[in-house]
């Protein structure tokens, strides 16, 4: 059995995916920041001091291939800095300069537009955002 697009899981959470990040795109050209960029400052912002290549592109399920132009694009805007680890020179660690962590502050609407947009509340958000990472886990259990 086929079914036509508009009746596909897969393609509800693919246009809604488009959909979101076409949300995101204006507020975060404010900002001088792509999607993905954002991802990544996101991740470091929201645990103190410095990560690994490795840590991050497991929080953002990024192959180190995706995630490396992206912190060396973030590096060349001066908004991280890349050090290899002392302990183990095959790590490498990025840090969020100074201006890297101002941009936190320029960037904490963000979540409330695109809450605003959404037109959900915050618990419905949570509830959403739960169910599409149970599909996801279960989806890559199978």
């Amino acid at each position: 059995m086929t079914l036509p697009p508009s009746d596909m899981l897969c393609f509800a959470l693919y246009s809604a995916t488009h959909a979101m990040q076409s949300a995101y795109a204006p507020l975060l050209a404010e900002l001088g920041l792509t999607y993905p960029q954002y991802l990544v400052l996101s991740a470091l912002w929201s645990s103190p001091g410095s990560q690994s290549m490795g840590t991050i592109g497991h929080i953002l399920q990024l192959e180190s291939s995706t995630l490396t132009p992206l912190v060396k694009r973030l590096e060349a805007m001066g908004l991280v800095a890349r050090h290899r680890s002392e302990r183990d020179e095959r790590r490498v660690l990025v840090t969020l300069t100074d201006a890297g962590t101002a941009m936190r502050d320029r960037a904490a609407h963000v979540p409330g537009c695109i809450a605003d947009r959404a037109g959900l509340s915050q618990s419905e958000i949570a509830a959403l955002r739960d169910t599409v990472f149970a599909l996801r886990d279960t989806l890559r259990r199978a």
